[in-house]
């Protein structure tokens, strides 16, 4: 984790945290690494930006710094991170930058940045942006005259990943009635095509973007309207992406939830069936459900465990050539078609194995059965002594050996905040929220509080 980059870039408030003049500076970092790599010193990089009106400051900042240094910015304008990714990948970019703050509220903004092969770019290169933001690398040089680069629209590459989309499915969805909750976010303009395309009967929600709507009481971290306005207008399934629209969570036809791990298991058992699962192997992260897990086990499917964060779920399914990895947030990679987590993508193949299997999405989902949860966060003074103090450890483990198997307990320090994160699974509530509120009692009593 660095100064400013985090799991998934950086991320702050717009001209708070994240101000133009720190996208400038990343610009003309990228434009100048990238075009050390070129005899003319003019690389290619790729910009998509979502809805947030604080995306067009950022795109024009960014960009300034691009050509400055002597490169050319290639503008998707508003579209989807999964899109900057394929675009990286197919044509030939040296890399791609994504401008969105995925599901936070609008007044938040990020700059994500992908390497050529359209995965996160190396922490090593997030740390030489680093150094050179706070002076710690001398000034680079500016191009001029005709070295200086050029703003490039690049929409059609836009329509291109529309049509990829597209091409995935091995049959129409006629006849099929679905829900689209846009997050008035980047699909807005790309997950109606697709479907359209494909024959559905489309219902599209939450797709007026107006600057500061984005993720307001919609999209995949509040299903609620979805979930009403699948079950009041009949339809075979809804499907709710968040702000930039690289993850999915869906809606049955009866309004139940079904989650990211509900996506994976469905998918992968699917797979499995179709000999396309390489390796019979599900990468996840450690805050899988339980019942992911053991489901699996039933059917024959291994499971590979990471830290929190798809970039390590991508980083381990390509070391180990696995097709499907993924998060209970709806982060999920199909490797065999995308190398970063695509919310549309995992809806069509939702949709494909709805249809190829003939059942509702109900039944497909309800096969694994969710262990109840707890999670609560204690603000303490030092995350590292809090995680490694010998008493905490030990009562972790004396927990662990209690559930023997039939639930676990996790103990998890905050990415960008002050805070322990302990989290319970067993087979009751009650149980969950008895081991939970012990270990805290324990933390509090060590004094590792800052409470």
């Amino acid at each position: 984790m660095g100064k400013y980059f985090g799991t998934d870039g950086f991320r702050g408030e717009a001209n708070v945290e994240l101000t133009a003049s720190r996208a400038f500076q990343i610009g003309r970092y990228l434009g100048w690494y990238y075009g050390k790599n070129h005899e003319d010193g003019r690389a290619r990089i790729i910009i998509g930006k979502d809805t947030r009106r604080s995306s067009y400051t950022l795109e024009y900042a960014l960009s300034a710094g691009i050509t400055s240094s002597g490169s050319d910015a290639y503008l998707l304008h508003v579209t989807t991170t999964p899109s900057v990714s394929y675009c990286c990948r197919t044509d030939g970019f040296d890399c791609g930058v994504m401008i969105s703050a995925s599901h936070n509220p609008f007044y938040d903004n990020g700059i994500k940045i992908m390497r050529a092969n359209g995965q996160k770019i190396e922490a090593e290169i997030e740390e030489k942006i680093e150094a050179y933001m706070d002076g710690q690398i001398e000034e680079l040089p500016l191009a001029q005259r005709e070295k200086m680069g050029n703003v490039i629209d690049y929409a059609a590459g836009r329509n291109r990943y529309i049509g990829y989309l597209m091409s995935i499915p091995t049959r129409g969805f006629n006849g099929m009635k679905i829900a689209l909750d846009c997050a008035n976010g980047a699909s807005w303009n790309i997950a109606r095509a697709v479907y359209e395309a494909l024959g559905a009967k489309v219902y599209v929600i939450n797709n007026t973007p107006d600057g500061v709507n984005i993720n307001l009481n919609c999209g995949s971290t509040h299903m609620d309207s979805l979930k009403k306005f699948v079950v009041d207008n009949g339809l075979n399934a809804g499907f709710a992406y968040d702000g930039d629209a690289d993850r999915c969570l869906c809606v049955d036809e009866n309004g139940g939830e079904v989650n990211g791990d509900h996506i994976m298991f469905l998918c992968g058992k699917y797979l499995k069936e179709n000999g396309q699962l390489d390796g019979d192997t599900i990468v996840t992260t450690i805050m899988s459900n339980m019942g992911l897990y053991k489901a699996c086990e039933a059917i024959g499917v291994r499971t590979e465990k990471t830290a929190v964060g798809d970039k390590y779920v991508a980083e381990n399914m390509m070391q180990n050539h696995y097709v499907l990895g993924g998060e209970q947030s709806g982060h999920i990679i199909f490797g065999k078609y995308a190398t970063t987590g695509d919310g549309i993508l995992t809806s069509l193949m939702v949709m494909m194995t709805m249809l190829d299997k003939k059942l509702p999405l109900s039944m497909l989902a309800g096969e694994m059965k969710m262990y109840p949860q707890c999670l609560k966060n204690v603000v303490v003074k030092d995350k590292k002594a809090a995680q490694e103090n010998p008493v905490v450890v030990a009562a972790v483990a004396k927990v662990n050996q209690e559930l023997d198997g039939n639930g676990r307990m996790l103990l998890r320090a905050s990415g960008t905040e002050p805070k322990i994160r302990v989290m319970v699974e067993a087979s009751t509530d009650e149980i969950c929220e008895k081991y939970v509120d012990q270990l805290i009692d324990v933390i509090k009593a060590e004094g590792l509080t800052a409470e």
